[in-house]
């Protein structure tokens, strides 16, 4: 598809970045240093963190692969690393406080303000969606529950977007598409052929997308309001936010995000996500993002019993999701995680159930909208190697 092309400057300034990066990855793999020298290695607690392995994956940042890492762990032994560039034409070095796209880490969110409400009693999770948004859907529904929303299990199928992969929504990164528009393409689709509501888990952004608006329609108030008053000015969470409407800016410090289109490196940092909504269009940063996962493992941000369907997933065949989170089983140990991608941003939050240990981190990967899992193996799975 047509990309439009880079100012000359940029291009050449990227070339040049890029043919050197072994230089350039030393020298902006410094802020993390102390975090990474052979003493901080050699002193690390056999109980913590593989530190080693984690230096090791931010060495040489930027690479093909990531411009930026900032990683933090906690639990028996914390530890945080950053690596990597700010921008790609300047060199300047990564920032450790930087503010990023969370993508589908924003679901955390949507469960939690969801789950609060059903403790106050103002949602049933066995209400429907007919029940509480009369008219959403057609008469060829079936009834679908809150919690069926909740576990994507709702049976609802995937709806419009302004482009399938990076490369052919970069032309449309400046468009807006409402939930509202977004809810109607799927409910055009009709529902599952193949599966009634309950009956199979199907991850997508639909499911969240129908939660937010039945957020707003409990609340009378904007889901972003309803997610600062209940969640992050409680917390302190005071550098997670959600853009004004189609901003496509990511206000104060932040790493530039890029990705790779048509064989070049785009600087794909301004973007409209508008589009994602309750599922997908929260900017946060990780030391806000490690304090929201202990809060809510703790029980300071859902009330128990509403607290346990995060960490219930339904029993059917193939079905790893709970409300909000993934249950993952990774060197004998049982981790609930959540990732996020955005063009430019890759994000994980992760932790055992009992916070013995927790990771965050937000990667600037080049293919984020790609498969997650080598970025995962590389900068999450050594917080879990021992």
């Amino acid at each position: 598809m047509p990309v439009r092309p880079l100012p000359a400057l940029l291009t050449s300034a990227l070339a040049l970045t890029l043919a050197a990066l072994p230089l350039a990855g030393t020298a902006s793999a410094r802020p993390a240093a102390s975090s990474c020298s052979v003493q901080a290695i050699e002193t690390a607690p056999a109980d913590g963190p593989d530190v080693k392995a984690l230096c090791a994956a931010l060495a040489g940042l930027p690479d093909k692969d990531a411009t930026a890492a900032l990683i933090r762990v906690g639990g028996k032994g914390s530890w945080h690393g950053v690596a990597g560039v700010r921008d790609m034409r300047t060199g300047a070095p990564a920032l450790e406080n930087a503010r990023f796209r969370a993508g589908s880490t924003t679901k955390i969110v949507t469960s939690a303000l969801v789950l609060q409400l059903a403790a106050e009693g103002r949602i049933s999770l066995d209400g429907t969606v007919q029940q509480y948004l009369p008219g959403l859907l057609t008469k060829d529904f079936a009834p679908i529950t809150v919690r069926q929303l909740l576990n994507f299990t709702s049976g609802l199928q995937p709806s419009a977007s302004l482009g399938e992969d990076v490369d052919d929504g970069y032309a449309h990164r400046f468009e807006t598409l409402t939930p509202e528009e977004v809810v109607a393409a799927s409910v055009a689709k009709g529902p599952d052929p193949d599966h009634a509501p309950g009956e199979h888990q199907r991850y997508g952004n639909i499911h969240y997308t129908v939660l937010g608006m039945l957020i707003e329609k409990v609340t009378g108030d904007s889901y972003a309001h309803q997610a600062a008053v209940r969640i992050f000015r409680p917390l302190g969470l005071r550098h997670t936010s959600f853009p004004a409407g189609p901003d496509p800016r990511i206000h104060g410090p932040h790493n530039r995000g890029y990705d790779w289109i048509d064989g070049k490196l785009v600087d794909v940092t301004e973007w409209n996500m508008s589009d994602r909504f309750a599922a997908g269009d929260m900017i946060s940063t990780t030391a806000d993002l490690e304090r929201l996962l202990f809060a809510l493992f703790r029980g300071q941000v859902v009330p128990e019993p509403q607290l346990q369907e995060m960490f219930t997933v339904p029993d059917l065949n193939g079905a790893t999701m709970s409300a909000g989170l993934q249950r993952f089983e990774l060197n004998g140990q049982v981790i609930w995680a959540k990732t996020g991608a955005r063009p430019g941003y890759h994000t994980v939050v992760a932790a055992t159930r009992d916070l013995s240990r927790t990771v965050v981190y937000s990667v600037n990967s080049t293919d984020a909208k790609g498969d997650g899992l080598a970025i995962a193996q590389r900068f999450a799975f050594p917080a879990f190697n021992r």
